[in-house]
């Protein structure tokens, strides 16, 4: 049973899906948006969601754990300074996934990811 199960498998073992998910959220901080599949996308919302309430926590406990999470060390010093201006008002929703034609190779359902 799949009862729930909030993040999809996305077909990969544990360890892989953990660094994916790592990986999608580092680009989508860094870039502001990314093409993905749709499912990717919506797994990827609530961990990138997650380092901004941190970010707008701001306490240096909140700060070690963006860095254990994020890749760059650079972009959480960047996310942490800028989340205050961008984010202040808002109390969640910091995402907007966006569908977009599918893929022609496999017809797979594709979706821009972006901060808002």
């Amino acid at each position: 049973m799949r009862h729930r199960c909030k993040v999809p498998m996305l077909g990969l073992p544990a360890d892989q899906r953990k660094a994916l998910l790592r990986s999608l959220a580092t680009e989508i901080i860094r870039h502001g948006q990314i093409k993905t599949t749709k499912t990717r996308a919506k797994a990827v919302r609530s961990e990138v969601e997650k380092m901004i309430t941190l970010a707008k926590d701001g306490s240096l406990a909140a700060r070690r754990q963006a860095l254990s999470y994020i890749y760059d060390k650079e972009l959480v010093s960047e996310l942490f300074k800028a989340v205050n201006d961008r984010y202040s008002d808002r109390n969640g929703g910091y995402t907007r996934i966006i569908r977009t034609k599918r893929r022609r190779g496999d017809n797979a359902e594709m979706a821009i990811i972006e901060l808002v």
